[in-house]
Parts: structure tokens; sequence; C-alpha cells
């Protein structure tokens, strides 16, 4: 298969299916390499780019969407969809990004740290489809984790978890969770700029 062959076949992919499609689909249906994958990945997200067009392709995780622009969500979304835009609360966004920047946590760990029950914002989370259940935890009881979803990477335009702005203020663990009991002890919620970031992108 030519090169641009591969490029109209993985668009046509892309295309038909309008979901994220992992690397090692492509590789498979296509017999090619990760290498030659990504080389034909980066020249079409150029081609996008370069043209002017309406859509772009993104990379989400270990894969790859093709997906309208932001700047034309004002014209497309009264077409496609009439219910009212979707619309954080700041105390849903302050629960988001707990949730970002510790995958697996608890609704008590929540509220542990935001002080507030956090029913609501998880149930309202869930249903925008920005976080996805991670599992049941080996903690008493065996509460229900959390954790985002490719849906929350494609919304606020992440290829993965790694590209969250850094959390200077507050420890890590060797999992990247953040430590409950430093935050707990300043009484305080996720930084500022995390919530003004994810306000900024939802705009």
């Amino acid at each position: 298969m030519n090169f641009e062959k591969i490029k109209a076949t993985i668009e046509a992919i892309l295309f038909a299916t309008g979901k994220i499609i992992s690397k090692k689909e492509f590789i498979l249906n296509l017999e090619i390499s990760e290498d030659d994958l990504e080389k034909v990945i980066q020249e079409m997200k150029r081609d996008y780019q370069n043209e002017n067009r309406g859509i772009e392709l993104i990379s989400i995780d270990d894969g790859y969407q093709l997906c309208t622009k932001k700047e034309f969500y004002e014209n497309i979304y009264p077409i496609i969809d009439k219910r009212s835009k979707p619309n954080l609360s700041n105390a849903a966004l302050e629960t988001l990004a707990i949730i970002a920047y510790n995958p697996r946590v608890t609704r008590a760990e929540i509220e542990q740290i935001r002080g507030v029950s956090a029913d609501g914002c998880i149930y309202k989370l869930l249903e925008y489809g920005l976080i996805e259940e991670a599992g049941k935890t080996d903690l008493p009881g065996k509460p229900m984790s959390y954790k985002t979803s490719s849906e929350f990477l494609r919304m606020f335009g992440y290829s993965s978890l790694n590209d969250l702005p850094e959390l200077p203020r507050y420890k890590l663990d060797e999992n990247r969770q953040i430590v409950i009991d430093d935050i707990l002890e300043g009484r305080s919620l996720m930084p500022e700029r995390v919530i003004d970031e994810a306000i900024e992108k939802q705009n």
C-alpha cells in the first residue's frame, strides 16, 4: 500500500467510525510499522492545519480521532444538538481537576479534599462522560474509584494526562497521586490556575 493510499484509508476509517482508533488497530489493519504510522499521522495533521480545514486529527492516549476544530463549535452545536450547552460549575471543575490528577480516587477522598459532598458533581461528570468508573479499591468497603475519560482529554484539548499543568504546591507519590494528607494540612483546593485553565478551555 502506497503512502497516499494509507493516508486516505486512515481518513476513511476515522471518518466512518467517528471514534478513537488505537495505534494497534491501524497497525494490524494496514499492516504497517508503528514508525510508518506515526509519519503518516504527523503528515495528515500538518495537511489539516495548513489547508485551513474545518476538521483536525488529534491524538488521544494511544489512538487518534478526527474532530471539528474548536473555533467552529458555536456554528456546529446549534445544528446538531438542540439541548442546552453543557456547563460545569466551579465545584464540578474542582472535582474534575482532583480526579484528573488522582486517577482511581474515591468519592470519600474527593470529599476529604473539598470538604463538602461530591455526589452531585460526580453524577454530573459521569453524565457528561468526562469521568468513568475505574474499578473498586482495596479499601474497607471496596468503594468505587474514578478516573477521567478520553472524552475529558478530547474536550479539554489534551493528548494524555501527562499534558496537565504541573502542581508545584503539592507532593506526588510514586504513582503520581497527590498526597491527600498534605492537602488537608494546608486546607487548600486545586491550584486556582488549574481551575481557570479548565474554565477557559470549556468556553
